[in-house]
């Protein structure tokens, strides 16, 4: 399938991240690294990657920080709109496809942004990855930005439908560290948020530094 985004764009949409999601069988992992550049310049080293957007879906976000940002906060007001209505969460499937809808109405003046949304429903864990035209795709596993092909090469090798959660925290942050060794314009720190149909739960730093240590990958130097 061909992609509906030009090479030029889709090559700078891929610059400047690595972001993950993945579905586990008791929930769905988001993951991503912390820097954003501009160029060849690092602009910031904390920056945040993934949303929580309700209690049972969140995002992460890949392209101009801006254009994302937007995506997100459109994203979050639309699904509390729809909670309050409803008087019922919004299915994962369903903010997706929302997410989708309104990328694809921008299409000839798009938001430079490529996103993994995930989320847990009454039909269990979903993975979508969702581009600038809308094009939206459910998948076990996804990878998205510059640093997305090294991660890949773990996920591919190391991902089971069988998998907890913990064990697919285990295997994003073996895999954001992989990125982070070769792709210039990923690092500086993890990201990493849970959701099951008990909990949306972000890791502390603290949590992810211990995991860090017994799968002995160096620790990423503390922030000033």
């Amino acid at each position: 399938m061909q992609s509906m985004i030009s090479p030029v764009d889709e090559e700078r949409l891929l610059k400047g991240t690595t972001t993950i999601g993945m579905v586990c069988k008791d929930g769905v992992v988001l993951a991503t690294e912390r820097r954003a550049t501009a160029g060849n310049l690092i602009s910031n080293k904390a920056t945040q990657k993934v949303f929580r957007i309700d209690a049972n879906i969140g995002i992460t976000i890949a392209g101009l920080v801006g254009d994302a940002q937007v995506l997100a906060r459109y994203l979050k007001a639309e699904v509390s709109l729809y909670r309050l209505r409803r008087s019922a969460p919004l299915s994962a499937e369903g903010a997706a496809t929302l997410l989708a809808n309104i990328l694809n109405g921008n299409r000839f003046y798009p938001y430079y942004a490529w996103l993994i949304l995930g989320g847990v429903d009454a039909k269990g864990g979903h993975v979508f990855s969702v581009d600038p035209a809308g094009g939206c795709i459910e998948d076990k596993f996804v990878s998205v930005g510059s640093g997305s092909t090294f991660a890949y090469g773990l996920l591919e090798e190391g991902y089971s439908r069988d998998m907890s959660t913990s064990d697919g925290v285990d295997l994003a942050l073996r895999g954001l560290t992989a990125a982070m060794k070769r792709d210039s314009a990923s690092g500086d720190g993890y990201l990493v948020h849970i959701i099951s149909t008990k909990e949306y739960r972000e890791l502390t730093d603290d949590e992810i530094n211990k995991r860090l240590k017994s799968l002995k990958i160096p620790l990423p130097p503390a922030l000033p």
